[in-house]
Parts: C-alpha cells; sequence; structure tokens
C-alpha cells in the first residue's frame, strides 16, 4: 500500500466531514445562535471568562486536546496493522469526535460554562453529578501524571527538544502581553513568534541539554516531573490570556505547519507502507483487536478528556455561539490529522517488513519513540533534512502538546476541587491556590507511586486511561442527548456513539479486569472496579433522565435565564469579542 493512497483518503474525508457533516449538526441539530450571549460575557472576569477570537480559541482547544494520546494511541494500535487503526481514526473523527467535542462546548455555553461534571447535576440529578466528577477526576489525574512522564522521557530521550520546549513559553507570553496590553493585531505576532520557535529548535539541535544524572535521589526524569509540574501549577493560576491562550495559539499554528512538513515529505518521499494490513504474526503479549483497539486509540478518534476541555475551559472563552463548529469541530478534525500522521510514521517509516517486525515485538514497543523514529525517517527521505533534526522537530511538536494539555489538565483539576468545596461547603477547598496545590500534589503521587526516583510510577495506570477516558466520551454524549430530548430535537446523531462507545469500553473494561486480576494487579483491580461501578450507576441514572425528557418532550425556552438580549453586541477590535 502506497503512503500517500492512505493520506489522501484520510484527509480527504475530514475535509468533507467538516464542510457538509458539521454544518448539518451545527445548523439541524445544535440550532447555533449567533445573538445568543456566551458565558464569557455574561461572566466575563478576566481571569478564567474571556471573550476570545475564535482563531486564538481554536489554537487554545486543539492543542488542549491534542497531547501525546493522539500519538501514543496510533502508535501502539497499528501492531494490529494499518488497516484498523486508519478506518477508526477516520470513521471516528468524523462521526463520533466531531459531534462530541461540539456538542459538549454547545450544551455548556448553554449552561453558564458549566463543566460536563457540574451540568450533569440539572441535567440528571446531584447523585449521577458526584459520581461522573469522580470518574472525570480519575481520568484528569491519570492524564496529567503519564503525560508529564512521557514529556520527561522525551526530555530525556531527546536532548534537543529541551531548549525549543521551555522557549515557547517566553515567546507565549510576548504574544499575550502585544495583543492584550499592546492591542496588536494578530498577524505579526504569530509569523515572528513562528520564526522565533523554529530558530529555537536549530538552536536545540546545536546544543542539546540535559539534566545532572542524580539530585538527591532523583534520576533525570523524575527531575523533570519535579519541574512540570512546578510550571503546570504556576501556568494553571495565571489568567487565560497572558500563557494558556497564546501559548495554546501558537502551539497550533506550530502543529499544522509540523503536519504541513510531515505530509509533504510523504508526498516526496513517496513511501510504501511495509506494516501489514491485518498483522497475523502477533507478539504473545498483545491482546484481542476488538475491543482493545478502540481503547488504545481514544485521542485521534474519540476522546472524552475533549469534553473536560470543550466544556472547562473553552466554553468559557467563547465569543460567538456559532464559532461552536469551527473550534470543537475543527479542533477534533485537527487530531484526527495528527493520528493519521502518526499512522503513517509508524507503518511506512520503516525501510522493510523485517525493520519493522524488528521494531514491534511487543504491544509496549510502539508509542511516542516509534512516531518520532519513523517521521524524521520519512522527513530525510522527503525533504533531504538531517534526520536528526527531523526527529527534533517531531520530538518538540510531541512535548509542546503534551505539556498545553498538562497546563489545561490541571486548571481543570483545580475548578473540580473548587466545585467540591462548594457542594460540600468546604471553604478551603474553594481558594485557587490551595486546589491547584491539591491537584498537583495528587499527580506527583501518582508519578512517583510505584517507580520511586525515575518518575514512572504514573504509567502504572495507563491501560485504564484508554477505557476510562472511552467511558468518558460515551456518558458525555449521553448527557447532551438528554438536553437535545428535553428540547425536542433528534438524538439519534449522539445516541448511536454512545451506544457502541458503551458496548466496547465496558467490554474492555472487563477483560482488563480479567486480565490485572491473573497478574495479580490488585491495584489496578481496585480501579478498575470503582470505574465500572460509577459508570453503569451514572449511566442508568442518565438513561432515566432521558426516558423522562422523551415524555416529557420539553422544548426551547426563549426566556430562560441566560437567554440573549435583543439585539447584537458591538465588537471588539482587539479580540473579535463583543463589549
Amino acid at each position: 500500500m502506497n503512503a500517500i493512497v492512505l493520506m489522501v483518503i484520510g484527509l480527504g474525508a475530514f475535509a468533507l466531514g467538516y464542510i457538509f457533516y458539521s454544518r448539518f449538526i451545527s445548523d439541524r441539530i445544535f440550532r447555533l445562535d449567533p445573538n445568543f450571549e456566551t458565558p464569557a460575557h455574561t461572566l466575563e472576569d478576566g481571569v478564567d471568562y474571556v471573550p476570545t477570537n475564535r482563531w486564538v480559541l481554536w489554537g487554545h482547544h486543539f492543542t488542549s486536546v491534542a497531547g501525546a494520546a493522539p500519538i501514543v494511541g496510533p502508535a501502539i494500535a497499528v501492531i494490529w496493522g494499518w488497516l484498523p487503526a486508519f478506518l477508526w481514526v477516520v470513521f471516528g473523527t468524523v462521526f463520533f469526535a466531531g459531534v462530541h467535542d461540539a456538542g459538549a462546548l454547545w450544551a455548556s455555553v448553554r449552561n453558564r460554562g458549566e463543566s460536563i461534571g457540574a451540568l450533569t447535576e440539572s441535567v440528571v440529578g446531584a447523585r449521577a453529578r458526584s459520581l461522573f466528577m469522580v470518574v472525570i477526576f480519575l481520568l484528569l489525574l491519570m492524564v496529567n501524571a503519564v503525560f508529564a512522564i512521557v514529556i520527561a522521557g522525551l526530555f530525556v530521550d531527546f536532548p534537543s527538544s529541551v531548549i525549543p520546549s521551555w522557549f515557547v513559553i517566553a515567546v507565549a507570553l510576548g504574544i499575550g502581553w502585544l495583543l492584550y496590553r499592546r492591542g496588536v493585531s494578530l498577524l505579526w505576532p504569530s509569523v515572528i513568534a513562528l520564526i522565533l520557535l523554529y530558530a529555537s529548535m536549530f538552536v536545540g539541535d546545536a546544543v542539546p541539554l540535559s539534566l545532572p544524572e542524580e539530585v538527591v535521589g532523583l534520576a533525570p526524569a523524575g527531575q523533570w516531573v519535579i519541574v512540570l509540574f512546578a510550571y503546570a501549577a504556576v501556568a494553571s493560576l495565571l489568567p487565560v490570556w497572558v500563557l494558556l491562550q497564546p501559548r495554546d495559539y501558537i502551539n497550533g499554528l506550530q502543529l499544522f505547519i509540523g503536519l504541513a512538513i510531515f505530509f509533504v515529505a510523504v508526498l516526496l518521499a513517496n513511501p510504501t507502507v511495509v506494516a501489514p494490513a491485518l498483522n497475523t504474526g502477533l507478539p504473545g503479549d498483545v491482546p484481542p483487536l476488538i475491543p482493545l483497539l478502540f481503547v488504545t486509540i481514544a485521542c485521534g478518534a474519540i476522546s472524552g478528556f475533549h469534553g473536560l476541555v470543550a466544556s472547562g475551559t473553552t466554553s468559557k472563552q467563547l465569543d460567538n455561539e456559532k464559532d461552536v463548529r469551527f473550534v470543537g469541530y475543527l479542533g477534533s478534525v485537527g487530531e484526527g490529522a495528527l493520528a493519521l500522521a502518526a499512522i503513517l510514521a509508524c507503518t511506512a517509516g520503516f525501510a522493510t517488513l523485517a525493520e519493522w517486525e524488528g521494531f514491534y515485538t511487543s504491544f509496549a514497543a510502539g508509542g511516542v519513540p516509534a512516531f518520532v523514529e519513523g517521521g524524521g525517517y520519512l522527513i530525510n527521505q522527503g525533504l533531504g533534512l538531517p534526520i536528526h533534526f527531523g526527529e527534533t522537530l517531531l520530538a518538540v511538536m510531541a512535548v509542546l502538546f503534551a505539556a498545553t494539555t498538562m497546563d489545561t489538565g490541571v486548571r481543570l483539576q483545580r475548578y473540580i476541587i473548587q466545585e467540591w468545596g462548594v457542594i460540600y461547603q468546604i471553604k478551603a477547598l474553594t481558594g485557587r491556590v490551595v486546589s491547584t496545590l491539591l491537584a498537583v500534589a495528587a499527580c506527583v503521587a501518582l508519578a512517583f507511586g510505584a517507580g520511586g526516583g525515575a518518575g514512572t510510577g504514573g504509567l502504572v495506570i495507563w491501560p485504564l486511561f484508554g477505557t476510562t477516558n472511552q467511558l468518558l466520551a460515551g456518558l458525555t454524549l449521553l448527557v447532551v442527548s438528554v438536553i437535545l430530548m428535553k428540547k425536542g430535537r433528534r438524538t439519534i446523531f449522539t445516541m448511536v456513539p454512545f451506544a457502541f462507545l458503551l458496548v466496547m469500553t465496558v467490554f474492555a473494561l472487563l477483560w482488563q479486569l480479567a486480565d490485572f486480576w491473573r497478574g495479580e494487579q490488585y491495584f489496578l483491580v481496585f480501579m478498575d472496579l470503582l470505574i465500572l461501578v460509577a459508570t453503569i450507576w451514572v449511566g442508568l441514572e442518565s438513561l432515566g433522565a432521558l426516558m423522562r425528557a422523551r415524555r416529557g418532550d420539553d422544548t426551547d425556552d426563549p426566556g430562560a435565564p441566560g437567554a440573549p438580549p435583543p439585539g447584537r453586541r458591538q465588537e471588539s477590535p482587539l479580540t473579535g469579542a463583543g463589549s
């Protein structure tokens, strides 16, 4: 199979999905209203609620959801062959992820920017809300701990990525200051920032940086984990316009340029996909294709984490409800393109089938290293750039997106702890600093819990990450379906993906439960059971709410709280935001 054929089919499907299917969903199902006054305006506080230019917000949303997972998942899943991974990424992105991401964003915007967990109370009930928030917190714990470990591993394995990965923070701070304090238009800061970012990659390639072999008993990976969480704690407390928005925006531009470089390299190199379409010679530790494919590739096909970002931070910054389609659906399309690049890098980035089989000797053999090494080879073959520089480019890409996901993830954990403080009337938990410190402490404890100074403890629960992620996506679709049902709208476009995810993820959870028990991994058995019970409980309560809504057949109430006042607001010359 020629890699160009797969690339054209995949990108073509994504483009058609955005042009046609997303328009249908936005106009006929969600019925996006340009005159609806969003929470970014009604609750504007200059910290979390900030009306934002849709391009900047798209950059924040896209890079927050496009962490390491859309690389790791496909890079592991191709061990079953390229065909199952390719089909799930393409169909999942168009018919599952886009609807899920846009739906979660729309539902939150229509309910004062509430997170999907808090929204569950008004839609389903208080008990479901409490259980849902437990699942959400566990997922965020996994995301933040594991992504910190992934970044630390990349810094150790590819020290040339260190300088450009940290330099982007200074660039982002400069963009935020120029846009929001000096009123500069978006174009020239974007161009200058990209030039500086790529120049820093050449510097990093020439001056690789490594940490000492040991500091107070910590190996380099452990040292990086501590540094990363210290940064994430500070970043999560800053107003979104200072660092989060501009960093995510410039990272979004960098990703699309990086993807363009990669896809052009594929066109010029014209490589062959050496991996088999269906691998019949699987290593002994590889689990069954069904249902594990659908939880191994979560981000890149559909991901519950996207709903947390959409309802946790993005909804608080949406300037106009019509931007839901651009930010939500197109954000998922961008992640699908990243997953497609990972599939191509890990199947066509090897010279021969024997070389590919020599790399994929176990289920854990894939991941970011396969993407970086395979992609570096393709960039060398297509563009003639040194393999080492191509690897630096892709390693920096992976680091930047995993880091922005951590930024957003820690902020979301802070929100949940603060919500718990309000719900249970624990005033100390409602403070931004205390809640942030608790969130970071939990992540650090998990990261070091089983790995000591190596900082690899977070990988212990990685097998549960994909399953929990997909269960959360299914529950989010179910909550959106309840809202649609109450408004008298069709739910088939959200209920079909929900039903598919529910069957596959519960099947995977049960399979993993038996596997953990056989391997005497009792901590994972406990986590698995906790997630399974909470999911079934929330699911049953949500289905009950769905049936009640079906019998009641509620419709839109134009006089409801948060309904837009007559007329359209004035626009700000700075961000395109209303005033």
